[in-house]
């Protein structure tokens, strides 16, 4: 077996540059054949190298969960975010005025008390805060259910002093749950009747909902194509990974991201042990079909990982397999967003070299 890029070390994250690029591209056109803005989430690749490569294409400003994230975005010179997380404690307040000063920020929320933070920031820089009022569509995690619920709590927001409520926001995140096909479009089409409905109640309480901004990977392609929808806000897409190969997105071809790891054990004919864990990978993704494992070995099919520890992979070799001790492999994420955050650094790599080296500078930035 081949030994590839044999100056890395492992476990190592590789970035193939030529599948980021056309990952990056494809949903730019999918979103300008739509009609709607990209507004990628940066949580999948924390790197402002790659935010200003997707705004090169043609994306509209990136999306963020935390503050940290914002800050380091806007440290490489990204001045268009929406920070996709409540704001809440006086610390975060105090870094979102000073953010304000280097970029245009809104802000996602789901009650008053958050609003009345913000406000308080944006009455102190004496404009109003954008803020869009997230729904819960589905996932049951941010926001009250669509329709009136909403409606009334969109209604109470925008009457604080200090912030504007510029739309309505969600994330079909049990989308993950289907089997993809037409079970994944139901899922698309529900969430943007129930985003539309909600700001038909709020236009005819007087206030207009300029946005609807909805995103998910599995869901991006479809959302654009719906009528309403004025901005998408995928974030795997720009590496993908196994959830996205099974739900029928996304291939090995491009899968950008992968863990280059070493076999550093064969302790029986049909078992083998790679150096890297949960400490690489992270225990985040479900194993199921038609990919199971805990992470696709890309070119092996032969090769499924059937657990993880702390600093162990454990697979085994499915027929009569040739592996040995010392080998390397690349090891293709569950989820890569969990994972990419495990890593300082990625390589990006190019027809079998390293091309050069990519900072993932917000790693780690949870606050």
């Amino acid at each position: 077996m081949s030994e590839p890029y044999p100056d890395l070390d492992t476990p190592a994250l590789l970035i193939d540059l030529d599948a980021l690029r056309g990952n990056v591209e494809e949903m730019a056109g999918v979103a300008k054949r739509g009609g709607v803005r990209l507004r990628p989430h940066t949580k999948t690749h924390k790197s402002p190298e790659i935010a200003r490569m997707q705004v090169d294409a043609g994306a509209d400003g990136v999306t963020v969960a935390k503050l940290g994230e914002a800050e380091v975005m806007a440290d490489g010179g990204l001045d268009d975010l929406l920070i996709a997380y409540p704001i809440v404690g006086e610390a975060k307040l105090a870094r979102l005025r000073a953010l304000l000063d280097r970029a245009t920020v809104r802000v996602s929320l789901d009650a008053v008390e958050v609003a009345e933070g913000i406000g308080r920031v944006g009455t102190d820089a004496g404009r109003d805060v954008p803020v869009l009022v997230d729904v819960d569509t589905g996932q049951h995690r941010m926001g009250r259910p669509p329709g009136q619920p909403t409606a009334d709590l969109a209604l109470e927001i925008d009457r604080v002093s200090g912030v504007r409520v510029a739309g309505l926001v969600t994330h079909a995140g049990h989308a993950y749950g289907s089997v993809g096909g037409d079970e994944l479009r139901a899922v698309v089409e529900r969430e943007v009747e129930d985003l539309l409905d909600t700001a038909e109640r709020c236009a005819k309480a007087g206030l207009e909902i300029e946005e609807i901004s909805v995103g998910a990977t599995p869901t991006a392609r479809l959302e654009a194509e719906q009528l309403g929808v004025t901005e998408i806000r995928p974030g795997t897409y720009v590496f993908n990974d196994v959830q996205q190969m099974r739900l029928g997105v996304a291939t090995e071809a491009t899968c950008a991201a992968r863990v280059l790891v070493t076999v550093v054990a064969r302790p029986a004919p049909e078992r083998f042990v790679l150096d890297a864990g949960t400490k690489a990978f992270t225990s985040h993704g479900g194993d199921g079909p038609p990919f199971p494992g805990r992470g696709v070995v890309a070119g092996h099919p032969d090769l499924r990982i059937d657990f993880m520890n702390e600093e162990h992979a454990v697979g085994h070799v499915e027929g009569r397999g040739d592996l040995a001790i010392g080998d390397r492999l690349e090891v293709i994420p569950l989820h890569v967003c969990s994972c990419v955050n495990m890593f300082d650094v990625a390589y990006g790599v190019c027809d079998g070299r390293v091309d050069r080296e990519l900072t993932i500078a917000g790693r780690g930035r949870m606050r």
